[in-house]
């Protein structure tokens, strides 16, 4: 634990102008970013008496080992440097929200030729339209069902389209009518088009237009005496109703904002926000957070609103923002909010009337779901402590692990061997840490000698961590890897943090070659154990008989999670690689022939086996295909093995290859990267 006036900043070092800071640990890694007005008076109150400060940042203060700035010219460059910054080093004691579940949006691809409606989950993509999120996937497609009668989009995968367009027949929605088909050229591209972007404007809100023009065009096919085309448009306009009557009005001047409320103790906090569009609720979200820095109400809006808009541009930010409390630079925040929408943004607490009553019902929201938070982690909380406790004390522990890291070894037969390392932190899964091998010393089988490789390049990296902080010396790190190490940017790196436990999927032997590997490297203060699967004991190393956990037993389950896991990670990645392996032909081993001049080279020929028996002459024939390259084909297909004639198991019949080449040299099915 560092005393801060080691490394606070000398009188008059540092500027009186906004900026932002960073705090880095003893391992030059970022663990706090902040912005201010002024940086002299902000940087100060951190340098006061430790016992004075608020006991998270003093924990901050006292875990930091030094502290840099960066001067910027205005708060709003302030803003966005720190929320950059608050994404690329993703320091541990600042709020980070954290949705509490994964939300459905309703998404439109207009960055495809054909725009296809579909409901998405994840990081939103470029050039695809947004409505939502919602609470639930169904609620989506009742009212995509609804629209689809009016608006007869593209739904179906990239698949289903190709398929139909070859053989010139489309799926079910396009005969009752719920698609225009362009997979069958019923549409034009650009008429689809048109389809799609009606379509986005009525989901944006703009109803009251587009049902006006189709009650016109109703009326005029009744007066016309066409009364079929009559009675279709009516019941277009009734399914359109319908639809909008799933989002009821609750601003009646047709608002276009997004309502944040908080709801906190003195742990935790959790934020709802909803989407008002047109009036109606469109969408709606909820974040929890730890409060892991001092921060008020008006902080913790600040940092919603960061992450909210902080990759967001044009109409995803609305004209108006309601929150329950300004934050102290709202100028600075509203001028960041306009900047990315391309226009004025109000940034304001709701006095009264409507808006005012519907942030009583965020509010609410958030009340539930802190409540629901708080109810599942304590919980959660109570089992990993008791967990972690019972690991450390069946293993003869001095703390609990709370960092634990599990290996595994998977193959088949001897070929594709790999391994995996996953990490738990604090009882639960810490996919970003997630790691994978490819043993390279050996071929063959041997899972021991396997163990042993994984676990020494992974503390091998570990100690080549600890040599170029200065941490550790060359001479203790003898079996590191020395090398010049690249300038610290303060992320967290790979292999930077050592466990408390290593688990071994396996019993003595594979327990033996992790310690074994590990008293190599010099390592002596990371605990290592082996659980093996067919009656789950649990092995030490050195240890004639295994640790029995109960079966009720908290810790057992928590490792049996672990290595079960490790094994699935394992078992995925063999099975990509081995899947790779399969799926290569000759082709793949000709140097400086990218994926598109293979399928060219395949294209023209029908197959490889045409392409084999072609002349270097022919081959220059292809599309970008040179003289040079043109030999060096003809020289590694000479040099393959072909594969053996097909069969047909039916019959008996030899068949010959006729057909594309298979899996990595079609232009259907290209070799996965």
């Amino acid at each position: 634990m560092a005393d801060p006036s080691s490394y606070r900043p000398k009188a008059g070092q540092i500027p009186d102008s906004p900026g932002v800071y960073k705090f880095r640990d003893e391992h030059r890694r970022v663990i706090y970013v902040g912005k201010a007005k002024s940086l002299r008076q902000r940087l100060a109150s951190y340098f006061q008496d430790v016992a004075g400060l608020h006991p998270r940042t003093a924990t901050m203060v006292t875990t930091a080992a030094s502290v840099e700035w960066t001067v910027v010219s205005t708060e709003v460059e302030a803003l966005q440097l720190e929320y950059s910054w608050i994404k690329e080093f993703d320091p541990r004691f600042n709020v980070k929200y954290r949705d509490d579940k994964s939300y459905p949006s309703l998404a439109v691809t207009m960055n495809e030729e054909y725009p296809r409606v579909q409901v998405m989950r994840g990081p939103k993509k470029k050039g695809v339209r947004y409505f939502g999120p919602y609470g639930h996937a169904w609620a989506i497609r009742e009212t995509v069902d609804l629209m689809l009668r009016v608006f007869p989009v593209r739904t179906c995968s990239a698949g289903v389209f190709k398929r139909s367009a070859q053989i010139g027949r489309p799926c079910l929605l396009g005969y009752i009518g719920k698609c225009s088909a362009p997979c069958v050229g019923r549409v034009t591209p650009e008429e689809h088009r048109e389809l799609a972007e009606d379509f986005c404007d009525f989901m944006a809100g703009r109803t009251g237009t587009y049902l006006s023009r189709l009650e016109k065009q109703m009326h005029e096919a009744a007066e016309e005496m066409e009364y079929e085309k009559a009675a279709r448009l009516r019941d277009d306009i009734g399914a359109l109703r319908r639809a909008m009557e799933k989002n009821a009005v609750v601003l009646a001047d047709a608002t276009d904002a997004d309502l944040i409320a908080v709801a906190e103790d003195e742990l935790e906090a959790a934020v709802q926000i909803f989407h008002v569009r047109g009036g109606r609720v469109r969408g709606q979200r909820g974040w929890v957070t730890d409060k892991v820095e001092a921060v008020d109400t008006a902080g913790l809006v600040e940092h919603a609103l960061q992450q909210l808009y902080g990759e967001e541009r044009g109409e995803s930010v609305p004209k108006e923002v309601l929150v329950p409390a300004l934050p102290e630079d709202a100028p600075a925040l509203g001028e960041w909010l306009a900047a990315r929408r391309g226009s004025q943004v109000s940034l304001r607490i709701p006095q009264r009337g409507d808006k005012k009553a519907l942030m009583e019902t965020v509010h609410r929201n958030a009340q539930q779901s802190l409540a629901l938070h708080k109810t599942k982690r304590a919980s959660d909380l109570t089992t990993r402590s008791r967990a972690l406790e019972e690991i450390a004390e069946a293993l003869e522990l001095d703390s609990a692990p709370l960092r634990i890291e599990c290996f595994d070894i998977s193959h088949l037969q001897g070929d594709d061997v790999v391994a995996s390392m996953v990490v738990f932190e604090d009882g639960l899964a810490r996919k970003s840490e997630y790691r994978r091998f490819a043993i390279k010393s050996f071929e063959g089988q041997d899972d021991v000698r396997s163990m042993h490789e994984v676990v020494s390049r992974r503390f091998r990296r570990y100690l080549q961590e600890k040599v170029r902080t200065g941490e550790w010396s060359p001479e203790d790190a003898e079996g590191a890897e020395n090398g010049d190490a690249p300038e610290d940017d303060g992320r967290a790196k790979r292999f930077a943090y050592p466990p408390q436990l290593v688990v071994v999927d396996g019993g003595q032997p594979q327990v033996a070659a992790a310690k074994r590997a590990l008293e190599e490297l010099g390592v002596d203060d990371v605990a290592v154990c082996g659980l093996a699967k067919r009656l789950e004991e649990v092995w030490l190393p050195g240890e004639d008989d295994p640790v029995v956990l109960p079966r009720t037993s908290e810790g057992l389950y928590l490792l049996q999670r672990v290595r079960d896991e490790a094994h699935r990670f394992a078992i995925q990645y063999q099975r990509n690689k081995r899947g790779k392996r399969l799926k290569s032909g000759p082709l793949d081993e000709v140097p400086g022939l990218g994926e598109s001049r293979k399928q060219a080279l395949v294209k023209h020929f029908g197959s490889v086996k045409k392409l084999r028996q072609a002349t270097i002459d022919q081959i220059c024939e292809v599309p970008g295909i040179g003289r040079k390259t043109a030999e060096t084909v003809a020289a590694a297909l000479a040099g393959a093995v072909p594969a053996g004639p097909a069969v047909n198991t039916a019959t008996g019949e030899i068949i010959e290859d006729e057909s594309p080449a298979p899996a990595g040299e079609s232009s259907e099915r290209g070799t996965e990267q």
